[in-house]
């Protein structure tokens, strides 16, 4: 099969045309950035951890009700998801002050929220992600009042399931980056999940020794990065012995089939960035 045609490319992530319309191929890719593209690595195996990590999390939230465009699991690389049009505006949920709250607020590393913080940035690298309000989103039309409740609606819930879902593993959720994209079904359309959610989009600390595990090891230059991430996927149960370098594709700039391993498919509608 010949290769398939790119739509689009961002820091981590590659997307390709599907099968058939409505749906594309999701490439997950071993770069990484920080601090607005101004720092640049390659972290061997980050795709395929993030990957199986991003399709174990949305798969999770599918069973409860969260809606999302996952569809399924290609490959080591690679998901099939639904297209969506993405909502300009990433929401962050905080419960543990870091990153950038720290240094705005004067709010020491590691102090707990007195709740969970809901904050919006408008989703654009040239401009530095900028911190928005609800007046922005709807002034600018970037989104709606009924999607931006929906999107608040969505972030909770998250934030609570896997909130949960951490502790029970020893992990503790400091905060992390969603995005929601409209997905149309002829005339009606609905706010759904998007991205991706792994150690990329979180700050994920271990309970216990505060040990980060997540791309703030990137930032900082703490080292073991891949490491940090694989642990995370251990304790997730996933792919407790691999080798992540073992599933490096040579030459690997595309899909070529959509073929491969596969999990379960989760319907859109079945009941049941950080800085």
């Amino acid at each position: 099969m010949s290769r398939r045609r790119r739509i689009y490319e961002g820091k981590a992530k590659v997307l390709y045309e599907g099968p058939e319309p409505g749906l594309l191929v999701q490439y997950f890719k071993d770069d990484a950035t920080a601090f607005n593209n101004e720092k640049k690595g390659v972290i061997e195996g980050k795709g395929v951890l993030n990957n199986r990590i991003s399709e174990y999390l949305m798969t999770r939230l599918a069973e409860i009700g969260v809606p999302t465009h996952f569809v399924r699991r290609l490959n080591m690389r690679e998901q099939l998801i639904r297209e969506v049009e993405i909502v300009p505006v990433e929401v962050v949920i905080r419960n543990v002050a870091a990153g950038s709250i720290s240094k705005r607020l004067g709010i020491a590393e590691g102090t707990p929220l007195p709740r969970s913080i809901v904050e919006y940035y408008y989703k654009n690298d040239e401009l530095g992600d900028p911190m928005i309000s609800e007046e922005h989103i709807t002034a600018f039309g970037w989104a709606g009042p009924q999607e931006i409740d929906d999107m608040l609606s969505i972030s909770l819930r998250v934030n609570d399931f896997l909130n949960g879902l951490f502790v029970s593993v020893g992990i503790r959720l400091v905060d992390f980056k969603l995005e929601f994209g409209r997905l149309w079904h002829g005339e009606e359309m609905r706010i759904v999940l998007a991205d991706e959610i792994s150690p990329d989009s979180c700050r994920l600390w271990d309970m216990n020794s505060d040990e980060k595990l997540d791309k703030d090891r990137f930032r900082r230059d703490l080292g073991d990065v891949a490491e940090a991430y694989q642990e995370v996927a251990r304790r997730l149960g996933i792919m407790p012995e691999a080798n992540v370098k073992e599933f490096r594709p040579v030459g690997a700039s595309g899909p070529t089939d959509i073929g491969g391993p596969t999990s379960p498919a989760k319907p859109v509608d079945s009941p049941g960035k950080v800085s």
